[in-house]
């Protein structure tokens, strides 16, 4: 499999995460979106939204969208599951997730950051009290959701799921625009024992190869 992502980008962390919890063997091909790269039409052929990630499978199809790819593996290599079994957990650990992709990271992403200093000319300043004030609010929910379905050291059980592969990137994020978590001890938790897990540290940013 080829995944075309970024090394910051949180969409392709997740799905990096999710690829090393299955164990499954993929190739990375950098897509620099500071320089723009995501832009340029060959890319775009492959994914018209100009995002990252998109995973092409070792069958030629070409997957985009974090939340879509993961469902993609965990349909395609059930073990280890991202999502539970049973019915109502699968519904807390996809409320979980899409608390983070669809809710938090879309006003915070990079295209929405340089539209506020690009277009509308939005201090630097005024740009990262935008992007802490969203983390903030978020964090403030999903700080209660967490601590209400954690029962194990991960946000739901003894083993990651789905919402964990979203909530370590989203972390990370935060502690690289100086947002407090000093309020969120249960995410702060959660972070922790997912990062010492091999599949989560391997995927950090600081260790893929466009890094920099």
């Amino acid at each position: 499999m080829k995944l075309y992502g970024y090394f910051r980008s949180s969409a392709a962390y997740r799905v990096r995460i999710a690829l090393n919890l299955k164990g499954v063997d993929y190739e990375q091909l950098p897509v620099n979106l500071v320089q723009g790269r995501q832009h340029r039409e060959d890319y775009r052929r492959m994914n018209p939204q100009a995002l990252v990630p998109s995973l092409e499978t070792d069958d030629g199809v070409v997957l985009t969208q974090s939340l879509a790819i993961c469902e993609y593996l965990d349909e395609r290599y059930p073990e280890p599951a991202l999502l539970p079994s049973d019915l109502a957990d699968r519904a807390r650990v996809r409320a979980l997730a899409n608390a983070v992709a669809c809710d938090i990271h879309p006003v915070n992403n990079l295209r929405v950051l340089q539209y506020l200093t690009g277009t509308l000319g939005v201090s630097e300043e005024h740009k990262l009290a935008w992007y802490r004030h969203w983390v903030i609010e978020g964090f403030n929910a999903l700080e209660a959701m967490v601590a209400g379905t954690s029962t194990g050291p991960y946000c739901l059980g003894n083993r990651p799921t789905l919402a964990d592969v979203c909530l370590v990137p989203q972390v990370f994020n935060a502690q690289r625009f100086d947002v407090d978590l000093e309020p969120y001890p249960t995410i702060r938790r959660v972070a922790e024992a997912c990062n010492g897990l091999p599949a989560f540290a391997e995927a950090h940013p600081s260790r893929q190869p466009d890094h920099a």
